[in-house]
């Protein structure tokens, strides 16, 4: 019987379960629960596409994204409409639920701009839940089946840790059964957050999603102090990772990768990006060819740089941490 081929290190999902020694040795399926237990390193970001959000992410997943990013936020994401478009491509057998990681987030009441999934009125804990709740709702694809997110993220922190431990508590109420993981954005590195959850919190931090860009020195010091294998399953989540970094399409180091592994820039960009290690880029493109390009190209630059492109890639990475300011 022929071994299944190993699948490229930057392709390979993020397995966060802490019994697993090395995400590059495990499976991206849970045998207990049947559900996906890896991350994919490509997520398709939701924000922004409004009405056009069902139809957008229904082409996301046909063309092969598997990750979903969105936010229990009216202002800037249209939650329901994500679970229309996963309803409609698990109706047409492109995918089972189980195949998907998807990911939302509670926004407190001042990133709301009024138009709140909950009282903002209501106590802290009541919006948590009613947030939480509606955004299960969104993603209920079988009525004999209780709806779960694989991850739940706070939108930013509150400004003072007595907020962000009673928000925290109550997200941990829904681990694991609703809830699987869960994670911080927007963190600035020096304010003591994260610190203080993992001190004080049952379930840990899985994930920080952050932007990644020049004003944040691209977030290397964060990223170094918590999401290397050294120090754990935290995983970087990259946005703004293309619209933030137009200038560095024409680095040497895109440009080399681009040209040989023969794909986009763009696709070269985000593979760069992933290649810096616990990193997970979100993808927002709302052109089918472009997410066909930005899939492809992932596969592709993986396979390359697990072959006949080892050193050229890691050159070309070395050349990239060096322009981001990240030791190699």
């Amino acid at each position: 019987m022929q071994a299944p081929a190993q699948v490229p290190l930057l392709y390979r999902d993020f397995v966060l379960r802490e019994d697993e020694a090395s995400d590059e040795e495990s499976s991206s399926w849970d045998a207990t629960t049947g559900r996906r237990s890896g991350m994919p390193r490509m997520m398709y970001g939701t924000a922004w596409k409004k009405e056009q959000t069902a139809d957008l992410v229904y082409k996301a997943i046909k063309a092969g994204f598997r990750a979903l990013d969105t936010a229990a936020q009216p202002k800037h994401y249209n939650e329901a409409g994500v679970g229309e478009g996963v309803r409609r491509a698990i109706r047409e057998g492109i995918v089972r639920r189980q195949d998907l990681w998807i990911q939302s987030k509670f926004t407190s009441a001042s990133g709301q701009r009024g138009q709140a999934p909950y009282d903002p009125t209501s106590p802290l804990k009541t919006q948590v839940e009613t947030s939480i709740l509606s955004s299960l709702e969104c993603f209920r694809v079988d009525e004999d089946q209780g709806p779960y997110l694989d991850s739940l993220v706070l939108h930013a922190p509150y400004k003072d840790d007595a907020s962000n431990a009673q928000v925290w508590s109550c997200f941990e109420e829904f681990v694991p059964n609703r809830i699987r993981y869960l994670g911080i954005s927007n963190l600035l590195s020096d304010s003591g957050v994260l610190e203080a959850l993992l001190q004080q919190s049952r379930v840990k931090p899985a994930v920080i999603q952050n932007r990644f860009h020049a004003p944040t020195k691209y977030e290397v010091e964060l990223r170094e102090r918590w999401c290397t294998d050294a120090q754990g399953a935290i995983i970087f989540q990259s946005f703004w990772t293309l619209s933030a970094n137009q200038d560095m399409l024409a680095s040497t180091a895109v440009e080399e990768v681009a040209q040989e592994a023969q794909v986009t820039k763009t696709a070269a960009l985000y593979c760069l990006v992933i290649g810096l290690g616990k990193v997970c880029v979100l993808n927002g493109t709302t052109r089918e060819r472009h997410m066909r390009e930005d899939l492809e190209g992932w596969e592709q630059v993986s396979k390359w740089a697990d072959g006949e492109g080892k050193a050229a890639w890691e050159r070309s990475l070395t050349t990239f941490k060096s322009m981001i300011g990240q030791a190699d």
